[in-house]
């Protein structure tokens, strides 16, 4: 039955980014805003068929603690499922993406036509100076910047090294840093077809006021919140 209820998941989902394809590729010619509120249904639509097929939602804790103002979301990254709940939770936003995802059909080119943020991870030093540079346009823009310093899905109850992109665009511009912290990739696990039904738990930590720190001091501060909130999850 899980096996069912993920395929008709997935069918839906295709069949919504097709759907949408005609307004993402005539996005460009709408002002940003209107742009991003057409583009992003798409991720409004596959979270509440998330629910529908595989009875699969979520539960934000923390909300207070995310400000008005604009800020650098520095995230755990453990599957396609916290990225796409994202978009219904969080007010305009921006990420820090790979660049081979700009390939994947119709949907690379949405993140396109949504100011994504790309990196070449065989060019690191180039990738961060485009990270600093976009990520300080889209700040000053009013958007979140959300990152996910481990550069890759990370399978639940494991951890890998956290990068220093975010935290170097925190350091650089002064932005204050939004840790998270979430289950996921236990009830949708990385590249694994079936989603188990469930709530994710996604908390929202307090936020980490960059300015007089390093990349270093943020970096560190972010990674103790999020691996100790973690065990808790």
């Amino acid at each position: 039955m899980l096996f069912l209820r993920s395929l008709l998941f997935y069918i839906g989902m295709i069949l919504g980014l097709i759907i949408w394809a005609p307004v993402i590729i005539i996005a460009p010619i709408f002002p940003y805003p209107k742009r991003y509120n057409l583009l992003i249904k798409w991720g409004h639509f596959t979270v509440w068929w998330l629910g529908k097929t595989c009875n699969l939602t979520y539960k934000i804790h923390g909300m207070e603690n995310l400000p008005k103002t604009p800020s650098i979301i520095l995230s755990k990254h453990q599957s396609a499922c916290e990225t796409i709940m994202y978009l219904k939770i969080f007010p305009m936003q921006t990420w820090i993406l790979k660049q081979e995802l700009l390939w994947i059909p119709i949907y690379g080119l949405a993140l396109k036509n949504l100011g994504a943020i790309t990196i070449k991870r065989q060019n690191i030093r180039k990738s961060m100076q485009q990270v600093i540079i976009k990520g300080k346009h889209s700040l000053e823009s009013g958007r979140l910047v959300v990152i996910f310093p481990e550069g890759t899905r990370v399978a639940y109850g494991q951890k890998k090294k956290y990068g220093i992109g975010g935290a170097l665009l925190a350091e650089k511009t002064g932005y204050p840093v939004v840790p998270i912290a979430h289950n996921a990739g236990k009830f949708w696990p990385k590249k694994k077809f079936i989603k188990q039904p469930g709530i994710v738990d996604i908390v929202i930590g307090p936020i980490i006021e960059s300015k007089n720190k390093t990349y270093r001091e943020i970096n560190s501060l972010t990674e103790e919140w999020i691996e100790k909130t973690m065990e808790r999850l």
